[in-house]
């Protein structure tokens, strides 16, 4: 992993991974959220390429991290993993959050698991995938909110 780099990058800019990876069956219309002009965005680059991309959304003290993907012949060289771990650290350093949180598809949770995830809630089926809220509290703010 030479010559990877981490930046904000503007929300246009997910689209293109986020349809490719999470919904190609769909119009790229499908993959642009309501609230992405207001979100925070970030694009691992690998080889100068963007390979991965995740959406934040701040709500007081919850940020919700959404449309999260990594181009799929890329996938398993842990560029994921390292964009995960880069918006964690930002979301509770930077942002001061007490809980990270996502609609997972339940396929992926292990691998949110592995980060410190947790599901809440019961499963909903979406778009033809199976789905679970998971939460990760910061370990440097503690609080009582609630998802």
């Amino acid at each position: 992993m030479h010559n990877n780099q981490i930046e904000q990058i503007p929300y246009y800019l997910t689209w293109k991974l986020r349809h490719e990876v999470m919904y190609p069956e769909l119009s790229i219309e499908d993959v642009k959220l309501e609230n992405d002009i207001i979100g925070l965005h970030f694009g691992l680059y690998a080889e100068f390429k963007l390979t991965s991309v995740v959406s934040l959304f701040e709500q007081g003290n919850l940020v919700q991290l959404r449309k999260f993907a990594t181009a799929q012949d890329q996938q398993g060289n842990g560029y994921g993993t390292q964009l995960l771990e880069y918006v964690i650290d930002f979301s509770e350093k930077t942002i001061g959050a007490n809980i990270l949180w996502c609609n997972a598809r339940m396929i992926a949770l292990p691998f949110y698991e592995k980060f410190g995830f947790k599901p809440a809630g019961d499963t909903w089926e979406a778009m033809g995938y199976t789905f679970i809220k998971m939460e990760r509290r910061s370990k440097f703010n503690s609080t009582d909110t609630k998802v």
